[in-house]
């Protein structure tokens, strides 16, 4: 049960909407009872740690022990990027200088995530997605990086942490939903446990007693304890921006890229995208940074109830609450677009986060209940995208985030433009407690790494995925907020129809009780489909297979994912050549998941049989030669519609390719059926026939699509 708050709502509440005004607030954590005798802060186990340092004083910060796609060398002379679309580790010299970008280190695969250790001996970590594998490197002066060490792990191995004593590194494998532990000195992985889906970002507590993991699908987090030993691994529920939350209602996340510690490891603070979170025209949510006050393993803000009501209008949101009212301007609702990286900034005990959507990197105040309605500054790298042009100097898509040593300057790694940017970062101590300035003049230096390598039609493509900027492929929020690495967001959610002067328009919504132009309809399911490695065929697309082709599905979608249809000033020309540049880098520039390569096993033999078979009459639609679909749409039988959605007009659905199913859940287009179990043993003949199949014949069925 959850544990009754040190202090009350109302005072959380009171602190959040200070600290929107004064910057920085003290140490003490809100609602965090002081761990340990003497008040000395200390991790989850009880092992001290440095207190913060007096404002002003020359900080000594701590080595950074998670990983990113951007990572600072100790010694302050170089960065290492983790570039995955080019297959190669970057160094790049430091101070940033155009003529100077560095070279790369070729990689066995694509590295998703870089670390640089500064202990007893100078190390790089890299993780490679496929094969899955850890890389360790020697910083070599001639060479850049000489390869001293390689650890085979679990398929598409991606994020990194290390534990304070640098001897073990703790790594993500996303799709297979592993995380494993290397022995740094050995070269070898000790240990390797199964958690949900789609692990990324990874944080151990400052003792080592316990690691912290995200998910790129889902509000909780996955605690993993007694790293050294056997490990236990446990879920933690951390509800997505508890404050914008309908009333008495958790709220799911996606976008789980990212986390941070705070100095003394009592706060972790997650930055993702809240599904369905309130605010003005949060058509789609909105970003957060949730916090988890790890003592407890309890989220810091509390929950929304119906006596905190909020009111909303075209300009500002209120929170109203017994002895208070907090005023959200309408522009902060959303501050950030897509958030990816994260950093603890100690010196002001702030946290910089990057938005891919947006080209932007936002500073909020890390002791805030809601970081994210404290905002300090916001860091622009990019600018308005035209998909014709490249505009020199802006950088898009940022990915990665590194530190100075001194907590000056911010590095930020763009993946859509191969670019590194420097930023200088306000000075806490000239500026004092302020409430937020305004933006930055941009980046202080860009050094280009390299252009797209699929070329520069592709490369127009792979800037719109990610961008959420463009004013007719985007109603802010990329293509990369729902579709993730090309993947999918595992959410359900609602294709709403409303009426304005000029028309009626569908659209996709979160949670139709926000908007109230559509507070009425409960709108139809539509779960989020994967693209990655299933956008090859020619046609039809959409559930429906109303679409013709790839370029005509994705017209169509500029309008359903955007609030109010298409833009008044949109162009049939520009439309045209957007979806054909995006259907471009769909195809060519997102991977598919690692497949295994191992022979199947006796049960997932027996299900391709119940497969392939006239009974079960699975491969009749789902027809192998052609991705496990025949693309045509059938009527289906009705079922009642999930509690919470209207009843569909149109039941006929076109059969969905079965490639990567396995990696995949929820499943069907409401999403109702949670696993592959399930859904086999709800489906009866609804789609072939199963009814007649006993239970090891369903769990061999089952096996061998986890196969394909």
């Amino acid at each position: 049960m959850r544990r009754p708050a040190t202090r009350s709502l109302a005072a959380l509440l009171a602190l959040a909407a200070s600290a929107c005004s004064r910057g920085p607030a003290p140490a003490a954590d809100a609602g965090a009872a002081p761990a340990g005798s003497a008040g000395a802060p200390i991790g989850s186990a009880g092992a001290p740690v440095d207190p913060p340092a007096p404002p002003g004083a020359a900080p000594v910060r701590a080595p950074v022990r998670e990983g990113g796609a951007l990572a600072r060398a100790a010694r302050e002379d170089a960065l290492y990027v983790a570039d995955e679309d080019h297959g190669v580790v970057r160094v790049v010299p430091l101070p940033l200088d155009p003529a100077r970008p560095g070279a790369g280190v070729p990689a066995p695969g694509r590295p998703a995530q870089v670390l640089a250790l500064g202990g007893r001996e100078a190390r790089v970590l890299a993780t490679v997605r496929d094969p899955g594998l850890l890389l360790i490197f020697r910083p070599d002066a001639s060479a850049g990086l000489v390869e001293v060490g390689r650890v085979p792990l679990p398929a598409d191995a991606w994020g990194i942490a290390v534990t304070p004593d640098e001897k073990t590194a703790i790594v993500t494998s996303a799709w297979t939903h592993k995380v494993s532990a290397v022995d740094l000195e050995a070269g070898r992985a000790r240990w390797t446990v199964d958690v949900a889906r789609e692990p990324r970002g990874v944080a151990v507590l400052p003792d080592g007693s316990a690691a912290y993991v995200s998910h790129l699908v889902g509000a909780d987090l996955t605690r993993i304890d007694d790293l050294g030993g056997a490990p236990r691994v446990r879920r933690v529920a951390l509800p997505a921006s508890p404050l914008r939350a309908p009333s008495g209602e958790r709220l799911a996340a996606s976008l789980g890229y990212a986390l941070a510690l705070s100095e003394d490891g009592r706060r972790l603070f997650a930055a993702r995208h809240a599904l369905g979170a309130m605010g003005h025209a949060a058509w789609f949510g909105a970003a957060t940074v949730d916090v988890l006050i790890t003592g407890r393993d309890e989220p810091l803000a509390p929950p929304h109830h119906g006596n905190l009501p909020v009111l909303r209008s075209a300009f500002a949101e209120q929170v109203i609450t017994p002895e208070s009212v907090i005023t959200l301007p309408g522009a902060s609702v959303t501050p950030v677009t897509q958030p990816r990286a994260a950093v603890y900034r100690k010196r002001a005990r702030t946290l910089l986060v990057a938005g891919e959507g947006d080209d932007l990197v936002l500073e909020v105040d890390a002791t805030a209940v809601d970081p994210t309605l404290a905002i300090v500054k916001s860091y622009p790298v990019g600018g308005r995208y035209d998909p014709h042009i490249r505009v020199a100097g802006t950088c898009g898509a940022p990915t990665g985030l590194a530190l100075s040593a001194d907590d000056a300057t911010a590095w930020v790694f763009c993946r859509s433009t191969g670019d590194v940017a420097a930023l200088r970062l306000r000075d806490p101590a000239a500026e004092g407690p302020a409430a937020e300035g305004p933006a930055a003049e941009g980046p202080a230096a860009l050094v280009h790494l390299a252009d797209d390598p699929l070329g520069p039609e592709v490369a127009k493509g792979r800037r719109l995925f990610y961008n959420a900027l463009d004013g007719t492929v985007s109603g802010n929020l990329g293509c990369a907020g729902c579709h993730p690495d090309g993947r999918d967001d595992g959410y359900v959610w609602r294709e709403a129809t409303f009426s304005t002067a000029d028309g009626e328009h569908a659209n996709f919504v979160g949670r139709p009780e926000n908007i109230p132009e559509v507070a009425k309809r409960k709108g139809f399911p539509r779960r989020t489909p994967m693209l990655a490695g299933n956008v090859g065929a020619a046609g039809p697309y959409g559930w429906h297979g109303e679409s013709e082709d790839l370029v005509g599905r994705l017209q169509t979608g500029m309008g359903l994912h955007r609030w109010g249809g298409l833009p008044i000033d949109h162009t049939q020309a520009g439309l045209a050549a957007r979806a054909t540049y995006l259907a471009m880098f769909l195809r060519r520039g997102l991977v598919t998941p690692p497949r295994g390569d191992g022979a199947p096993d006796e049960r997932a033999k027996r299900g391709r049989e119940i497969f392939h078979s006239d009974e079960a009459k699975c491969s009749r639609c789902h027809v192998p030669a052609s991705d496990y679909t025949d693309r045509t749409a059938y009527p289906m039988p009705k079922r009642p519609p999930l509690p919470g959605y209207d009843e569909d007009p149109r039941p006929e659905y076109k059969t969905p390719s079965l490639r990567f199913v396995g990696g995949r859940p929820p499943y069907l287009h409401d999403g109702r059926a949670g696993t592959l179990a399930e859904l086999i043993e709800q489906n009866a003949d609804w789609m072939g026939k199963t009814s007649h199949l006993s239970p090891e014949d369903r769990a061999a069925l089952v096996a061998f699509l986890e196969t394909l």
